[in-house]
């Protein structure tokens, strides 16, 4: 059994598609084929079943995956080390990055790479989350960390979680609303809103939990700018929905932070693509495990 044909068998499984697998691994579609019935061969068991419009893995198929995808993830960190040792492992990472990245794991995940890997130059570019997906989608990016948007992901695009975080409520710490363990988000229903721009990539996922409520999520006041959220607080002019670990928010007494109910928790992820296969810095900082606490 060889780690190309192990490498097949994930990008099916992952694909749901012979085609798409193909095109993710940039090999013909029958040399998938032929990969996956040499692999079911040796191992005596079907791993797909196999219809027109989709893949499905059988029993056996499900059992091999999470083998197969942790057989490949210890090859790189094989690969990886080596790479130091030889000192093999230099060139650039670009690195998109949104606000609030700080508060990721991505500082200490950049520390261990540069103590590692002192010979790579990380470059970080900063930007919105819709923007960031796009670079990265079309190479301009090796990866970056951005809030995780409610759709989907572009296809062949990975992503490891690196924080999860809670918007909430921002109100004068005088006000009766700041007494509550939390607020029903229908009570912001005709509240003058301050929270984030339309280039936000937390905007939409507002939208949509404020939609589910059968709210108008209609912001007065938009900025990306957590600080001006707190100063527009402040100044009376209404309640503010932000992210719940800024900085603006910290030991601040004229303001209260109120967690909203349902709870508008929201993802931060780090983003790359799958194919074509991600360069060296990149499948170095990988290998050194971002999904570890």
């Amino acid at each position: 059994m060889e780690l190309r044909t192990l490498r097949f068998f994930v990008a099916v499984a992952e694909e749901q598609s012979f085609t798409r697998a193909a095109d993710r691994l940039s090999v013909a579609q029958p040399a998938v084929s032929h990969q996956i019935r040499s692999l079911e061969k040796e191992l005596g068991e079907a791993l797909f079943e196999r219809s027109p419009r989709i893949v499905r893995l059988t029993e056996a198929g499900r059992v091999l995956l999470p083998l197969a995808s942790q057989t490949l993830a210890d090859a790189d960190r094989v690969t990886a080390e080596f790479a130091s040792r030889t000192a093999l492992v230099t060139g650039t990472l670009l690195l998109g990055t949104v606000d609030g990245v700080q508060h990721t794991r991505l500082p200490a995940l950049l520390g261990a790479f540069h103590r590692r890997y002192p010979g790579v130059t990380v470059q970080l570019v900063e930007g919105r989350s819709a923007g960031l997906i796009s670079r990265v989608e079309n190479g301009e990016l090796d990866a970056a960390v951005v809030a995780l948007p409610e759709h989907p992901l572009p296809q062949g695009m990975r992503s490891v979680v690196m924080l999860e975080d809670e918007i909430v409520a921002v109100v004068l710490a005088d006000s009766a609303l700041a007494g509550r363990t939390s607020i029903p988000i229908e009570l912001l229903s005709g509240k003058t809103l301050i929270s984030y721009g339309q280039d936000s990539g937390l905007r939409p996922w507002l939208k949509s939990a404020f939609d589910a409520a059968g709210i108008d999520f209609a912001t007065r006041y938009a900025t990306n700018d957590a600080a001006l959220h707190v100063a527009l607080v402040e100044a009376g002019i209404g309640v503010s929905l932000t992210v719940g670990t800024d900085r603006a928010l910290a030991d601040n007494p004229r303001v209260s932070a109120v967690p909203v109910t349902p709870s508008l928790t929201y993802r931060k992820a780090l983003i790359w693509r799958g194919t074509p296969q991600p360069t060296r810095p990149l499948r170095a900082l990988l290998a050194l495990g971002p999904a570890a606490p």
